[in-house]
């Protein structure tokens, strides 16, 4: 009777102490993921700012004394602020509003908070702090003037947010309409600096113009093109994991792809591996590398640029 009663009593303490392993280890992998999303909001946090900061001083410094223009929905709230004398602030959050709504419905909410949070910024800087008027040369406005604005929209695009909801509106019109997001943003420039010409001057439409492409070419240096697709391909031991990450965290499609492993100087691994592959915009590489890093630190990623996708791997969020 009493051996029973010990080897009941053995089995609850390894019970317990089984319990308290898993649970440790619990809150060891919870105290990690939080320290990954931590580092990752962080650093989009101080590009978002920084974003937001260049951005004013490209605007505040060089195109408003000048009475230029850019594109987009910056070139509106420009156009419009020298027409009304509207404060530029209140036009650039409240223009950018739909858009801000669209961006929650075609990307998802943390993509429309951040660019809120962004434009919001972008607003106060423009308001509160008083940026030196740098020159009144009318090339360098255009040239610099537009660096500096898309420095700040390119450094804002990494941190996963947009000041200018342009963009998330060809996203929208390209599922309507069927034409490219490239050829939707080109389209609704061109409208905006025909405009500036009847009302302004030809003059400043095509300084305007110049400025447009000097942000433009700033912008594709720092993200190489809002509209690009990335391929990804990821080795690790925890597949399937990912695999169910990318499907419904992500809510993309993925492809499994089975292999084996060789490690340099040890040689062939003959253990088979699954092998994940998924289609993401840059976008979302920010999340896609976080959710990877708290389900395997250790994971091989591999990214690539894609010019672009046909069929129905890419499948964007219904609007409606």
């Amino acid at each position: 009777m009493s051996n029973l009663l010990i080897k009941k009593l053995l089995r609850k303490i390894k019970a317990r102490t089984k319990r308290r392993k898993i649970s440790n280890y619990r809150q060891g992998r919870l105290a990690y993921e939080f320290k990954v999303i931590l580092n990752r909001l962080v650093k989009d946090s101080f590009l978002i700012v920084l974003g937001a900061a260049s951005a004013g001083f490209g605007l505040k410094g060089f195109l408003l004394p000048n009475n230029f223009i850019d594109g987009g929905v910056t070139g509106i709230s420009l156009l419009t602020s020298f027409l009304t004398g509207t404060s530029l602030s209140i036009l650039i959050i409240a223009i950018n509003i739909p858009f801000l709504y669209l961006g929650y419905r075609q990307i998802g909410r943390n993509f429309a908070v951040k660019s809120a949070i962004g434009i919001i910024l972008l607003a106060m800087a423009i308001l509160f702090i008083d940026y030196p008027v740098i020159t009144s040369d009318k090339l360098l406005v255009s040239v610099f003037g537009g660096f500096f604005l898309g420095l700040g929209i390119g450094f804002s695009i990494r941190g996963g947010s947009v000041l200018d909801g342009t963009e998330v509106l060809a996203i929208y019109l390209n599922k309507k309409t069927g034409l490219t997001i490239g050829d939707i943003i080109l389209l609704f420039n061109i409208l905006i600096f025909s405009v500036a010409a009847y009302l302004l001057s030809v003059e400043t439409a095509l300084y305007s113009i110049l400025t447009y492409l000097s942000a433009s070419k700033t912008i594709d240096l720092i993200v190489e093109g809002i509209e690009e697709y990335m391929s990804v391909t990821v080795i690790s031991t925890h597949s399937e994991e990912i695999r169910l990450m990318i499907i419904n965290k992500m809510k993309r499609g993925v492809t499994i792809f089975n292999g084996k492993r060789g490690y340099g100087k040890r040689g062939e691994n003959l253990d088979s591996t699954d092998i994940v592959f998924t289609v993401i915009t840059r976008l979302e590489i920010g999340k896609i590398q976080t959710e990877i890093k708290k389900i395997d630190p250790n994971a091989f990623i591999v990214m690539s640029n894609i010019k672009d996708t046909h069929g129905g791997m890419i499948k964007k969020r219904p609007l409606t």
